[in-house]
């Protein structure tokens, strides 16, 4: 009698586990379904804007895919520089810029980039004209690198990726 009420006992709590397994199955299945969505939301969206965010370089873009802009026709100008003494500073500069032709923005910008000439120019006086002049001789990759922000900040894009000096002077 007592293996039949052990066996019993045993098949009743069989019954409860189960019973109890396949509530909670039913309770916590759709919140674990909601909380994976969620996560993939999130993910997603931290995706997104991981990608507009990312920066570009010339570096990092095929040569094949990068054309050139010469900025004032390739010819170079003065720029007068701070000063840390008395004496007039200047860098003669031809500014050349590089841009990615396969970014989405590259056919309005590169449109637009004859047009708005006069206001490349004054960024790169502006960004030039604020280093003296060992500061621009020393470090000409750091105002280089300057002027590629201003210029994506003004374009409100990143097709362009490079700025090269190819004539640079500084007296």
């Amino acid at each position: 009698m007592k293996k039949n009420l052990m066996s019993v006992l045993i098949l009743a709590l069989v019954f409860v586990n189960v019973a109890l397994t396949a509530l909670l199955l039913i309770t916590v299945l759709p919140q674990a379904k909601k909380a994976n969505e969620l996560v993939e939301k999130v993910a997603s969206a931290i995706d997104l804007e991981l990608e507009s965010g990312q920066v570009t370089n010339a570096s990092t873009i095929p040569i094949s895919d990068i054309e050139v802009y010469a900025v004032n026709g390739g010819s170079a100008w003065l720029i007068n520089l701070q000063s840390p003494d008395d004496k007039a500073h200047h860098a003669q500069i031809a500014v050349s810029l590089s841009m990615n032709t396969q970014d989405d923005g590259y056919k309005d910008g590169s449109e637009a980039l004859a047009s708005k000439e006069a206001l490349i120019m004054d960024v790169i006086n502006r960004v030039i004209g604020g280093y003296m002049p060992d500061d621009l001789k020393n470090d000409p990759q750091g105002a280089q690198q300057e002027i590629l922000k201003e210029l994506q900040t003004l374009f409100d894009d990143d097709f362009i990726v490079g700025v090269t000096f190819p004539t640079f002077t500084v007296e």
